[in-house]
């Protein structure tokens, strides 16, 4: 016979959220994917601002080449146009790994996503070896930005004679050498993510930071193929 005195039953717990809450999600979100559509959301509005950053260049860029087009053709045609195609290879290349670490991650295949996230940085590396020796190629000839043009060599010496070559040149410096940063901007935290998931951060649950970072190495990337075309073929 039951009596005052036994204890009650334990109440049972309805509240499924506590049940399971991974480390990855952050309080303020009531699931993951919620987490993963609002850091995508944030992502895609820093990648808009970029491309208008971008955008202004490509302007200022089309508007003196509308006003001194002679200019720029003989401007563009000192270019190194086999490094720029290297170039534009290398970095198509690093989007189809960078594209295959997030295929990876997504199926838990933690090495696979490792390996293709340090090949990207390789690539990306090996971009910049390029865009090195491209640079020193010209300032080793007087070709500078600015006021400090001073071009000679016989490839490049006719072009003191250009009037508006030095604001191509500006224009070319100041157009490689922003995407330049954002290689190595992306460079470093490719890396990071690397290490993450090396570290088992990352698993078919929980991406967002390898995804993320697809998303922005394809800007880079399509900011390149924008910028080979106009700067060395016309």
């Amino acid at each position: 016979m039951a009596t005052e005195t036994e204890t009650a039953p334990a109440p049972t717990t309805t509240d499924e959220g506590h049940d399971h809450h991974p480390d990855h999600l952050q309080h303020h979100f009531v699931s993951s994917q919620q987490q993963f559509d609002s850091a995508k959301l944030g992502m895609w509005l820093f990648l808009i601002t970029e491309v208008l950053l971008f955008s202004g260049m490509f302007v200022a860029y089309a508007v003196y080449r509308q006003w001194h087009p002679e200019a720029f053709v003989e401007a563009s045609a000192t270019l190194n146009t086999m490094f720029g195609t290297i170039n534009t290879i290398v970095l198509l290349t690093s989007s189809l790994t960078v594209a295959l670490s997030i295929h990876y991650i997504q199926t838990d295949q933690i090495k696979k996503c490792v390996y293709n996230l340090g090949a990207t940085v390789l690539l990306a590396g090996g971009f910049m070896v390029i865009k090195y020796f491209e640079y020193m190629a010209k300032f080793e000839h007087g070709v500078y930005p600015g006021g400090l043009f001073d071009p000679h060599g016989a490839h490049y010496e006719h072009l003191a004679q250009i009037p508006y070559a030095p604001q191509f040149f500006s224009i070319y410096f100041v157009m490689t050498g922003i995407h330049g940063a954002h290689v190595l901007i992306g460079m470093a935290v490719i890396g990071w993510v690397a290490v993450r998931a090396w570290q088992g951060a990352y698993s078919h649950e929980y991406y967002t930071p390898v995804e993320l970072t697809g998303l922005y190495w394809h800007l880079v990337d399509i900011v390149w193929i924008f910028l080979f075309p106009m700067l060395y073929l016309i």
